[in-house]
């Protein structure tokens, strides 16, 4: 939503200003000021950057090789495709690194034939990084995006991957579940972690910490990159100020 205010109201501005006009550069001047200012409705500095370059890298396209305004609707399609409305809470296409797990199981040990499951496992990037580091556990994965679903079967054959609600599946019978989400769902994640995971199972995420939890080990998957890991039963911050 933010992208879209500040990407509309700059195409806004700039015809507007044409349309009293203003030689150039002064139209495209005031519009990419305009969303510079916008940036800032961008949590992070990846989203203030790409509102940021909205207006200037879409003007650039439509003045290199003009196009039907119906045009600009076939990236939205590509979105909708790839991104049913129902998931757009949840994290987009965040790839993990093939060797960003290798040392996993030196803090969190699974037996042979463990469950893992990757919750939002997208093209397969994350099962393919965990079963470097597990080569002997069985891999899930789950995805509410029937093409990402199908792209993800074919990188990864010796995984089971289901279409399917990460929050509404089941995570009972999993002895890990593996999620490289975004801040804002890891709360959601640790109270159903909580409800369903069996005893010793573990709750692992790359980069973002479940802040309601004491983790149980971090560790790095490269430098500034931690992994949190969380085995139940959980122990949740506001445990620490409870009398003993």
């Amino acid at each position: 939503m933010p992208a879209l205010l500040t990407w509309s109201g700059t195409w806004m501005i700039y015809t507007l200003l044409s349309g009293f006009s203003l030689h150039p550069p002064w139209p495209w001047l005031a519009a990419t000021s305009a969303g510079l200012m916008g940036s800032i409705l961008g949590r992070t500095r990846m989203r203030q950057v790409v509102l940021a370059l909205g207006f200037p890298l879409s003007w650039w396209i439509s003045s290199s090789a003009p196009m039907p305004a119906w045009a600009w609707l076939l990236p939205l399609f590509f979105v909708l495709l790839i991104y049913p409305v129902h998931s757009w809470r949840d994290a987009p296409l965040f790839p993990t690194p093939l060797n960003a797990l290798r040392r996993l199981p030196d803090q969190a040990p699974l037996k042979e034939g463990a469950v893992i499951l990757d919750a939002g496992c997208g093209l397969g990037d994350g099962l393919r990084a965990l079963r470097l580091a597990y080569p002997k556990a069985n891999f899930w994965g789950i995805d509410a995006s029937w093409p990402l679903r199908w792209l993800c079967a074919i990188r990864c054959p010796w995984a089971r991957i289901w279409f399917a609600d990460i929050w509404k599946a089941s995570w009972t019978d999993c002895d890990m579940v593996y999620l490289f989400q975004r801040p804002e769902t890891m709360a959601r994640a640790a109270i159903k972690a909580s409800q369903e995971l069996k005893s010793g199972a573990w709750m692992v995420s790359l980069e973002f910490e479940a802040k309601d939890l004491i983790p149980t080990a971090v560790g790095q998957a490269s430098e500034n990159r931690p992994i949190w890991l969380y085995r139940q039963p959980f122990q949740w911050v506001h445990q620490r100020s409870t009398p003993t």
